[in-house]
């Protein structure tokens, strides 16, 4: 692998993810780690901390010798609520709360790839922007930061996420044009009906029988109105209502989502959703009402974008240790960001290679951290590659 990152750099990003590991944060409470990060980028000549009204994640620039293109590089900073079942000595110190998705595997990556794109500055042909998001797990962040106007304190003309992937050993890249990550809607449904007495059922209106109803109608969005070969979930998650067992309740929430890796069948299946969910509720008499909550769009790599990224890790790994994968219903906020400007998702292999590692979200989940220098690296090379680029694609 080519040597991007000094000795003393690759300490550091290992010793700032074992405490970023050990002091989880949950989404929109990232307050100690965003500190934390501010901290060590201050120590780094040539970076700037930017002012963005956001009360956690923050925003940096390093500045260019030359005028060129604006290559931003984003991770994402929240913990899951998630209990440890790992032993280590750098083991979460908060009940409950658990960096189970690697985001302070990001994290680090980027501070590694600050750390030598800051001693590369003069080399810089423009501006390397440096985000470091919030609230990634709710799929919130990235909109709450561009709605405090992100994109227009630092006009980026690419940009490029990471995500460590547990599956694929460390030391491997993997570069997958086309659909990666899941498009997401989720919602809650609220039937409404007329509660009374469970012995008096004529003269109530049952949201409960409705609801059953419309969560066995659903399940035809996927069997009978989509392409069996498109990729789509809908499903009904949770579902909260009744009461003591002689009364019927006046409403039923359930919470649902769809997921899916085409723009035309997540559209159809919204589609479906609505009308099976009004024409149900009428049928049984009942009202009801769809409350969207996240909407994430398709994380999608252009092949532009693909290949300047391909260049860039070919350059540091070698040929041989690029993989493609097949893509994921999982769903990632970086896809709002995507949606705006040029844009290439990373996933780099954490994995390993002959141990069994636990994906995403399990209470077992751990990286292998010799795959942090190759993260860190291949972003420092994607950002010189895409400068040298010139022109945004």
């Amino acid at each position: 692998m080519a040597v991007i990152l000094t000795p003393e750099e690759e300490q550091h990003i290992r010793d700032f993810k074992n405490w970023m590991h050990a002091h989880p944060e949950l989404s929109n409470e990232e307050y100690e780690t965003t500190s934390a990060i501010c901290r060590a980028l201050e120590k780094l000549p040539g970076i700037e901390i930017l002012e963005l009204d956001v009360p956690t994640g923050l925003v940096a620039r390093i500045k260019g010798e030359e005028a060129g293109p604006t290559v931003g590089l984003r991770c994402d900073i929240d913990a899951i609520p998630q209990t440890e079942a790992i032993e280590s000595p750098n083991k979460s110190l908060k009940s409950g709360v658990m960096h189970a998705c690697g985001h302070d595997f990001h994290t680090a990556a980027v501070l590694g790839a600050a750390a030598a794109l800051s001693r590369k500055r003069h080399q810089l042909k423009g501006d390397v922007v440096l985000l470091f998001q919030r609230a990634e797990e709710t799929t919130t962040g990235a909109r709450s930061m561009i709605e405090a106007g992100l994109l227009k304190l630092v006009h980026p003309d690419y940009f490029f996420g990471l995500h460590n992937w547990p599956g694929v050993p460390a030391g491997k890249v993997i570069i997958k044009e086309g659909a990666l990550m899941a498009a997401k809607t989720n919602f809650v449904i609220t039937v409404a009906g007329k509660g009374g007495h469970g012995s008096m059922p004529h003269l109530c209106v049952d949201p409960i029988v409705c609801a059953a109803a419309i969560v066995q109608a659903l399940q035809t969005v996927v069997s009978r109105n989509t392409d069996p070969m498109e990729n789509l979930i809908c499903s009904v998650n949770a579902i909260q209502g009744g009461s003591m067992d002689n009364l019927v309740v006046d409403e039923v929430k359930m919470a649902a989502t769809i997921r899916s890796l085409s723009a035309p069948a997540m559209d159809r299946a919204r589609s479906r959703v609505a009308a099976i969910v009004e024409n149900t509720a009428a049928a049984y008499e009942c009202t009801a009402e769809i409350i969207y909550k996240e909407v994430v769009p398709l994380a999608f790599n252009q092949p532009e974008m693909t290949a300047l990224a391909r260049r860039a890790a070919e350059q540091v790994v070698g040929a041989e240790n690029i993989e493609s994968i097949t893509p994921t219903l999982a769903s990632e906020d970086f896809a709002v960001i995507m949606e705006r400007v040029p844009a290439f998702l990373f996933w780099f292999g954490s994995g390993t290679p002959g141990e069994d590692s636990p994906a995403l979200h399990h209470p077992r989940f751990h990286t292998d951290d010799r795959a942090l220098v190759t993260a860190a690296s291949v972003l420092v090379q994607a950002v010189m590659v895409a400068q040298n680029a010139g022109s945004p694609l």
